[in-house]
């Protein structure tokens, strides 16, 4: 009773002009950005972020919400349409979704998408509630030694993030937090990596790394694919689903709601994995299963519902534990640390006022998705022939604005371009990026804990586990490593059975 006293205090608080005037946005824009070709939800996140530093954090973190769900429901409009998924999570929707199109059913498919998201999102919402504030009081029990445990399961997410190299993924982790490193340190008060330049000393900034390795690599990598050639597109010729369609998408959208909340509150389940099973779900339990592949309504309905769900759940862990499941929360607790904003269990004890007002607007901002995306479906097909020669230079202003706005400095800008060509080469070579995000978002937290816990303990590295909770961590952290390998191995069998491209797990 006492959480729902706490969701209607945030609804009053959101519900004024203003702020249903910035959830409207962030919806907008997040959707507008997510159905560009070649754009998906992190891309989105990392573009628009600049645009929310000039608001209050409880507006801003309000603003980035409204930009994720807005951009989830994009990748999969690109994915139905042009078979062009917005993010990994997003391929199980152009299985059938595409076919879906050219049998002149993108209306039907992009609004089941939408039905499925919104009601995904709010059983996801509706867990959040519930588990959230219950996950958090239970963790201020944690000290220094059950924060670096849990920081290893957090580096677990490398797994399901990542290309499928296991190599790959601990160089970029070890690389990313070398770069964490650079500036202040955190118990000596002292420049370390600055090499003698005074302007390293105050470290790189995240938001300019982030923006090069999401923005830049992204007009980067468009030039080389050229992107302002249009893509073809089919005609939309009914925009709501019939009653055939509603009830054969009824039970798939609960199931994968369902599977996916549950399976995305565990930090390390990505939303590609619960789209890929939801898919094979939905095929086993079919009675028409050679229809999969062919356009059948319930390979839509399942997948997205699930991909949605996932990214709610993934909240708990991350307003709770300070763990991102995904690279668009990787991204949006990078987001929290630069409004002053430290996730964890302390987060509902001392910010309690604004996690609640933040949580009531993703719900306003589910209902606002749903009553703006279903009529411009017809509008975000024509937007999707916008041509990457238009796109690019908006990107690039938008980019170096952002990179400098954040602490007035060229460095910084610089720093953006630096890495946006970095970027480039990583995605070139295959080499993940989202390790090397994680490591510099989680570096600090890894390093501070570390240090705390060999202060309580004389040195003695038997702490982690002589105490319960830090035991319990570890042996949960196994038993993730174990469940990710089966679970990456499953989905990349399931990418190689439906695209036929061999994926490196090494």
């Amino acid at each position: 009773m006492e959480t729902i006293m706490y969701l209607l205090n945030g609804l009053s608080e959101v519900v004024t002009p203003y702020n249903l005037l910035i959830i409207l946005i962030g919806s907008l824009l997040g959707t507008l950005v997510g159905v560009l070709p070649g754009l998906g939800p992190t891309s989105a996140i990392a573009v628009l972020l600049p645009v929310t530093t000039f608001l209050d954090p409880a507006q801003g973190m309000m603003m980035m919400a409204g930009i994720y769900y807005g951009a989830m429901y994009g990748g999969s409009t690109t994915a139905i349409l042009m078979n062009i998924p917005g993010e990994s999570s997003s391929v199980p929707a152009t299985l059938d979704g595409y076919p879906l199109s050219q049998l002149g059913k993108a209306g039907t498919a992009l609004s089941i998408a939408a039905i499925g998201s919104f009601i995904a999102g709010m059983i996801g919402l509706v867990g959040l509630v519930l588990f959230a504030p219950l996950l958090a009081d239970q963790a201020l029990k944690f000290g220094p030694p059950e924060y670096f445990t849990l920081m290893l399961i957090a580096l677990l997410v490398l797994f399901n993030l990542t290309g499928f190299s296991l190599r790959k993924s601990i160089l970029m982790g070890l690389f990313g937090f070398l770069v964490s490193l650079v500036g202040i340190g955190l118990t000596t008060g002292l420049p370390r990596f600055d090499f003698g330049f005074s302007f390293l000393s105050g470290g790189f900034e995240m938001v300019s790394i982030i923006i090069g390795l999401f923005a830049i690599t992204e007009v980067l990598k468009g030039l080389e694919e050229n992107r302002a050639q249009t893509r073809k597109h089919f005609k939309i010729k009914r925009l709501y689903p019939s009653k055939k369609d509603l009830k054969q998408s009824g039970a798939p959208i609960i199931r994968g709601s369902l599977l996916g909340f549950f399976l995305g509150i565990l930090p390390g389940i990505s939303a590609t994995i619960t789209s890929f099973l939801s898919y094979d779900l939905e095929k086993k339990l079919s009675k028409q299963p050679e229809k999969f592949g062919k356009g059948a309504i319930e390979g839509v309905a399942g997948p997205e519902s699930a991909n949605n769900a996932t990214s709610s759940g993934g909240f708990i862990p991350l307003l709770s534990l300070g763990i991102p499941a995904s690279p668009p929360l990787a991204v949006l607790l990078a987001a929290l640390m630069i409004y002053g904003l430290t996730p964890g269990p302390m987060l509902f004890e001392q910010n309690s006022h604004m996690v609640w007002m933040i949580i009531a607007s993703m719900f306003i901002g589910n209902i606002i998705l749903l009553i703006l995306n279903l009529p411009l479906v017809g509008l975000w097909a024509k937007l999707t022939e916008v041509p990457f020669g238009i796109l690019a230079p908006i990107i690039l202003l938008i980019s170096m604005i952002g990179a400098y706005s954040v602490r007035n400095s060229m460095f910084d800008v610089v720093v953006a371009v630096l890495f946006g060509v970095f970027g480039y080469f990583f995605h070139k070579f295959q080499w993940p990026i989202i390790p090397f995000i994680l490591c510099i978002v989680l570096g600090p937290k890894i390093e501070s804990s570390f240090i705390q816990s060999m202060e309580m303990s004389s040195g003695n590295l038997l702490i982690f586990i002589e105490r319960p909770i830090s035991l319990t961590i570890l042996a949960i952290a196994v038993v993730f490593f174990i469940l990710s390998i089966f679970l990456m191995k499953r989905t990349k069998k399931r990418i190689f059975q439906e695209t036929g491209e061999e994926q490196e797990f090494s």
